[in-house]
């Protein structure tokens, strides 16, 4: 089992977000993060006249949301967090400093740690995301079983309907990878483009998917 302390680096979380990873296990910062918004309360900040706020907001310094986006809160932007063009924020979410969340990406009641990077076409749910980690342009983080029974992580009950995944720090998820539910995925690992994950993942691996690709000639 990867436990929270496993996957992120918490000397670099900010004091007033560290109680959300004070858990043992990882899907346990879901129940923190409601919490969490519970207490939020919207505040100033460099919202573009296009975007849709509903519910608190609340905005550190340099923290930015571009137009057309939607968030419905309680939604928190740390220091130099950006969220951009038509991106659709659905609270509980924080975003620690200088996370992403661009284009199009989906994010809800979800836990986005300092540099994190959900840039094009994402969808994030139920999940914590950990320092510097890139999702690649249409990564998916499943939070739903198919049958809608409980979540389980590697074998142990997580207790949840929805849990989508909790990616260690530093990790590199490439375009069009889909994470099950309940999936955890250990520090620095990389996981090719239209791979699908499940279970639990080692740090400092590589996760391959290579297909066999054939070319022919064309005889019109």
């Amino acid at each position: 089992m990867l436990t929270t302390a496993e996957l992120f680096d918490l000397g670099r979380v900010p004091p007033e977000l560290r109680r959300l990873l004070d858990v043992d296990l990882p899907w346990e910062v879901l129940a923190r993060l409601d919490e969490f918004g519970a207490s939020l309360v919207t505040n100033d900040g460099d919202v573009h006249p296009t975007a849709v706020v509903e519910g608190p907001l609340f905005m550190a310094p340099g923290a930015k949301v571009g137009p057309h986006a939607f968030l419905t809160g309680p939604v928190y932007l740390a220091a130099g967090a950006d969220v951009g063009h038509a991106a659709r924020i659905r609270g509980p979410v924080v975003l620690g400093p200088e996370a992403h969340v661009g284009h199009a990406s989906e994010v809800k009641r979800s836990l986005l740690l300092g540099g994190a990077k959900v840039p094009h076409f994402n969808y994030v749910g139920d999940s914590v995301v950990g320092h510097d980690v890139n999702l690649g342009a249409g990564v998916k983080v499943a939070n739903f079983k198919a049958f809608g029974d409980e979540v389980v992580s590697g074998g142990v009950r997580t207790g949840l309907r929805k849990f989508g995944a909790a990616i260690g720090d530093g990790v590199s998820v490439g375009c069009n990878a889909v994470l099950a539910p309940g999936t955890l995925v250990g520090r620095r690992t990389i996981i090719y483009h239209g791979a699908t994950v499940r279970g639990h993942v080692p740090a400092n691996t590589v996760v391959k998917l290579r297909q066999q690709q054939e070319t022919a000639p064309f005889e019109g």
